[in-house]
């Protein structure tokens, strides 16, 4: 039993280390001074997410508040 939680341990442990190690290199830098002149801008135009993320984040808490309601509620009908 100890060596299952030990190995389970270790591989999330090697997934998370080569999670952050292919993503430390995921994009090149620009070159200093070109980026942002003569209409060379990045795509989307610098859109705000904070009103996308807040939505999202709104509705995983009312999918689970409604889990544990219907969860309660399975519990008193038995």
């Amino acid at each position: 039993m100890k060596t299952n939680i030990i190995k389970t341990v270790f591989f999330c442990l090697v997934i998370t280390l080569l999670f952050l190690i292919s993503n430390t290199n995921a994009q090149v830098p620009d070159p200093p001074g070109q980026h942002g002149q003569d209409g060379n801008k990045a795509p989307g135009g610098g859109a705000p997410i904070g009103g996308g993320l807040f939505i999202l984040l709104s509705l995983g808490a009312g999918y689970g508040a409604k889990k544990l309601y219907d969860r309660k509620k399975k519990k008193l009908l038995e």
